[in-house]
């Protein structure tokens, strides 16, 4: 699990084909203090183990699949990454709870700069679309953030300068693919609903104790 509170800001070095997938070497200094191979470091919201360490640099192995549904598989050499380590039972949690298993990409709609931050206009999928609420929390190539506004798959996001300062979100531009994890609390109230719905109707009930808990 991750906070979507990026740590460090590393770079691509190198990609290099393995099997049926490939080992990507990232340059870092901050994420791989303390870490030891095996350990899990979040690399643009992708959830990765660490195969190897060097003085300024991690490897990490990324399937195939990995590479297809995310944004790692076109990654160039020299591409700055967000980078988080796994989150501890000690860690306070800033953001919010992110798993690093990415639903799929979003495209950059359009990208404006105000006096203060960066207006962003996300469209995705509709399957993934139908997760996002106003408000609501959504992980953008790992980075946790909220959602301002939704108009059909298309969502706003408004980055303040802190944001810009300690992510690379302000080298993104129109036309630029972005890693997109939904908020899993969605998907379990779906799964219940559903799950409620096919047993003898009792999705009311289940409504109602939402709606007077103030979640629906």
């Amino acid at each position: 699990m991750f906070t979507g509170l990026i740590e460090e800001v590393g770079s691509l070095r190198g990609a290099e084909r393995r099997g049926d997938g490939t080992v990507f070497t990232i340059g870092a200094s901050v994420v791989i203090d303390g870490v030891r191979t095996g350990d899990s470091i979040a690399v643009n919201g992708v959830c990765l183990s660490v195969t190897g360490l060097g003085k300024d640099y991690f490897s990490a192995f990324a399937s195939r699949i990995t590479c297809e549904v995310t944004t790692l598989g076109s990654m160039e050499r020299g591409r700055r990454l967000h980078l988080e380590r796994a989150l501890t039972l000690a860690s306070r949690l800033g953001g919010h709870l992110v798993q690093g298993h990415v639903d799929g990409r979003g495209s950059i709609v359009s990208a404006r700069r105000d006096s203060a931050g960066l207006v962003l206009a996300v469209e995705t999928a509709p399957e993934i679309a139908r997760y996002l609420v106003p408000r609501g929390s959504v992980a953008v190539d790992g980075v946790s953030l909220t959602v301002v506004s939704l108009t059909g798959n298309a969502f706003g996001l408004y980055l303040i300068p802190e944001t810009l300062e300690n992510t690379a979100l302000g080298d993104i531009s129109s036309g630029d693919e972005v890693n997109i994890e939904v908020d899993i609390l969605a998907k379990y109230v779906e799964k219940m609903l559903a799950r409620n719905s096919s047993e003898d109707g009792r999705d009311r009930s289940l409504m109602k104790k939402l709606m007077e808990e103030g979640y629906a």
